[in-house]
């Protein structure tokens, strides 16, 4: 497999993105009064994750490129935490959400110990 040249030829990235994009039409459809609550943590925490990886890749050092990882992996946690609460407040019923989370919290768990164990 050839090296990546962008940030956003990481297929967690990808994943990561979608996942940004799908948070924001499920939440769309959350309460209104909701729109400065758990609508805006909810979608700052999905971003949060894409963003991390995006600018934990370009940074040179290895520790600087796992703290990046680290803040996205906090970040999907919230966001599962979100999921949750959002399920249990009716907000929202589907299954994809979590699913494609799952996924990307595998990808990027696979993708810092590839950094970790990474000659460079």
């Amino acid at each position: 497999m050839a090296p990546t040249q962008k940030f956003s030829d990481l297929i967690v990235w990808q994943k990561a993105h979608q996942f940004v994009l799908l948070t924001y039409r499920v939440t769309a459809s959350f309460p209104k009064e909701e729109l400065y609550g758990l609508t805006s943590q909810f979608r700052r925490a999905a971003i949060s994750i894409a963003a991390n990886i995006a600018e934990g890749y370009a940074k040179r050092t290895k520790p600087e490129k796992a703290r990046f990882l680290n803040i996205s992996q906090g970040s999907v946690e919230e966001c599962k935490y979100y999921i949750i609460l959002s399920k249990d407040l009716k907000f929202h019923s589907d299954e994809t959400l979590e699913n494609l989370l799952e996924e990307v919290s595998k990808l990027l768990n696979s993708y810092a110990r590839a950094i970790k164990a990474s000659q460079n």
